[in-house]
Parts: structure tokens; C-alpha cells; sequence
């Protein structure tokens, strides 16, 4: 069964997390919910939970939701039989029977592939707007420290395309009709229901808008996104093709950083406020990005190539905001920076499937 941490990757971005200045010991002897548990950031929020009651005897209790058990065991394989693990089989459109007391709620539940969002826009809105709803009146019956709500940069819409680097208060336009507007709306009411427990309830909540972030826990199979493509390239030792001019300007946030920020807001996040997620200081190209994950293993002399997308191609591409960015100053005020540059992140992504190529042979 997997052991996740075995790999030095992990080892060394949890150990990364943890000496950072956040208020870690806040969880200590208390007991977390997180939705969607398998995704990829969620795991990666588990896994640092499961790292911190292994080594650091936190004594957290981890209550994993999630659909599939298969994927659960495939996620925290040993750990999942840990006295502190509890796993729980829903779907988060359905309201959990959960005996025990919850202290904090991370929901990160969420169908965030724009590969969904013309197959089943239905499923990727419920999630994001009942699910959202369920799991905020279980904060209100376990009477929370905190709540946090994984919610998306797609809330901006079109922004004017000067915007630049723009602040949480700041909002663009959004076509309710617009088939891709089935995550960005949704997303928008999640965060409105965060606002409305937060007032009527007293409830902890805030939500935090997050960027493009990537992990070593990205599903490369399956996930169409660029970064995980162009990685599933460099990890074949085949070159990478882009299917767009590559100009569009995005912020890439690495996972070990995107931890430190969830759990900065799970502890200290202002009731009711929203907070973006990004790290500004790589707002790179997508070609820059192409460049730099084909330069990761000098030998393997990979280039990078553009063609044109087919028209039949099920991934909705997201057009908007060429040149903008949501600016994350609101979350460093409370003490969040980022330590990873693409290269650095890239190749911690690279490294831990270059340990699964050994393991598996």
C-alpha cells in the first residue's frame, strides 16, 4: 500500500511547510474535516495533517469526505487505517451523518476541470453552491473554530484589460448563460453563502480564491490543464506541444505554498472575507512556463511546439483576463509568502515521478 512519506519529495515540502511561520499548533488535538479529500490540493492539505500527527504527534483528527473509496485508499493507502484517520463516503450535495465534533471545515470539493464544464455543468455547479450550503449549516450544528471555502479566480469574470494586478474588492463581468460560467457563478454564490453564516450564524468563514496551482498529486492522466500537460511531456521525455500562442499571462503557485496559505486562513481568516491565492512574483507566460518545465532535465533536449486546437477538443479553454492578475497583499498581511518559483516548484513535480518510475520499476 502507498506510504507517501517515504518519498523525499513530500518529506522535504512538508518539512518546508512546517518551519514556516503559521499557526500550525492551532490544530493540534483537534478535529478536521476536509471535503473532496482526494483532489489535489486536498490531499496535499491530508497529507500535511497525517505528517503532523506521524511526526510531530499533533494528535489531529483527519475526517477525510470523499465519493470514492477506491481513490481514498489509492491517496493515504496506510494511513487510512490510522486510529486518527476516518473516512467518510459522500457526496457533499448530501448532508453527512458525522457523530463526532468537528472544530474546523475545509470544503474543497469541487469539479475544477474545465473538461466538466460543457459535460456536466449540473454536477460541477450543485457542488459548489448545495454542497457549499450543507457543509456551512454543519459548521453552524459543530459550532466551528473556522471554515474555510476553496473558491477560484474564475469568480473575477472579464476583467477591463488593464486591471493588471487587482485586489479581492475589485469585480469583472460574467455571462450567466455562458456555459463556463457554470463553475464562476457557482463559485461566486459558495462565497456569498460564506458571507451570509458568517453574518447571520457568527460562522469563521472565508474563502480563498485560488490561482493556478499545481502539485506533485496532479491527476496527469486525466487533467487538461496546461501545466499538467505540458509536465505529463516532460515526464515522457517527449516534447511539448502548445495549443495556443502561449502569450496568456499566468500566476503559478506551488503547492507547499498553497498549504501554508490554507492554513493561515483556517486559523486567522476574517469572518466573511474573501482572499486570493497567488503568487504574483510568477505571473509568467504560458510559453515561459513551457520553456522552463522543457529545460528541467537539460538531456533530454525536449523543445516546445505550437499547434493550433481542434475545434473538437472538450476542453474550454478560458479566454478571459490575457494580461491580468488577482493580487494576493490582503493574505500576506497575514504573514503568507511564497518560497517557490516554477523551477523549483517543477522540478520538486518531476523528481517525485522520477521516484515513483524507480519504485514501480
Amino acid at each position: 500500500m502507498n506510504d507517501f512519506l517515504r518519498s523525499r519529495v513530500i518529506q522535504e515540502d512538508m518539512q518546508n511547510i512546517y518551519s514556516r511561520d503559521i499557526p500550525t499548533e492551532e490544530l493540534y488535538g483537534k478535529s478536521v474535516l476536509v471535503t473532496g479529500a482526494t483532489g489535489m490540493l486536498a490531499s496535499y492539505l491530508v497529507y500535511y495533517l497525517i505528517w503532523l500527527n506521524e511526526k510531530q504527534s499533533a494528535d489531529i483528527h483527519i475526517i477525510a469526505l470523499a465519493r470514492n473509496e477506491k481513490k481514498v485508499e489509492e491517496r493515504f493507502g496506510i494511513y487510512r487505517d490510522r486510529d486518527y484517520f476516518e473516512t467518510i463516503l459522500s457526496d457533499v450535495c448530501d448532508i453527512p451523518n458525522i457523530k463526532r465534533q468537528v472544530d474546523y471545515i475545509v470544503h474543497a470539493a469541487s469539479l475544477a476541470s474545465p473538461q466538466y464544464y460543457t459535460r456536466i455543468p449540473v454536477e460541477v455547479a450543485s457542488a459548489n453552491v448545495i454542497g457549499t450550503y450543507n457543509m456551512l449549516n454543519l459548521a453552524v450544528e459543530k459550532k466551528v473554530k473556522g471554515f474555510l471555502y476553496f473558491s477560484s479566480g474564475d469568480i473575477y469574470g472579464r476583467m477591463p484589460d488593464d486591471a493588471g494586478i487587482f485586489s479581492e474588492d475589485q469585480m469583472g463581468t460574467m455571462n450567466p448563460m455562458d456555459i463556463h460560467s457554470c463553475y464562476g457563478e457557482s463559485k461566486r454564490m459558495g462565497e456569498t453563502f460564506c458571507k451570509c453564516f458568517a453574518v447571520e450564524h457568527g460562522i469563521r468563514a472565508c474563502a480563498v480564491r485560488i490561482g493556478h496551482t499545481y502539485a506533485p498529486t496532479m491527476d496527469m492522466e486525466n487533467d487538461p490543464r496546461v501545466f499538467a500537460s505540458f509536465m505529463k511531456c516532460a515526464i515522457k521525455r517527449q516534447d511539448i506541444v502548445m495549443l495556443s500562442d502561449g502569450s496568456a499571462k499566468r500566476p503559478f503557485c506551488y503547492i507547499a505554498d498553497a498549504i501554508a496559505a490554507f492554513i493561515i486562513l483556517l486559523v486567522k481568516g476574517n469572518k466573511g472575507e474573501a482572499y486570493n491565492m497567488t503568487n504574483t512574483d510568477m505571473f509568467i507566460s504560458v510559453y515561459e512556463l513551457a520553456c522552463t518545465i522543457a529545460s528541467l532535465e537539460p538531456d533530454t533536449h525536449l523543445q516546445v511546439i505550437r499547434k493550433k486546437r481542434s475545434d473538437e477538443d472538450a476542453y474550454l479553454e478560458n479566454r478571459l483576463n490575457h494580461a491580468n492578475c488577482p493580487g494576493s497583499e490582503k493574505l500576506k498581511r497575514l504573514g503568507w509568502k511564497c518560497e517557490y518559483d516554477v523551477r523549483r516548484g517543477f522540478s520538486q513535480v518531476l523528481a517525485y515521478y522520477r521516484e515513483k518510475e524507480q519504485i514501480n520499476g
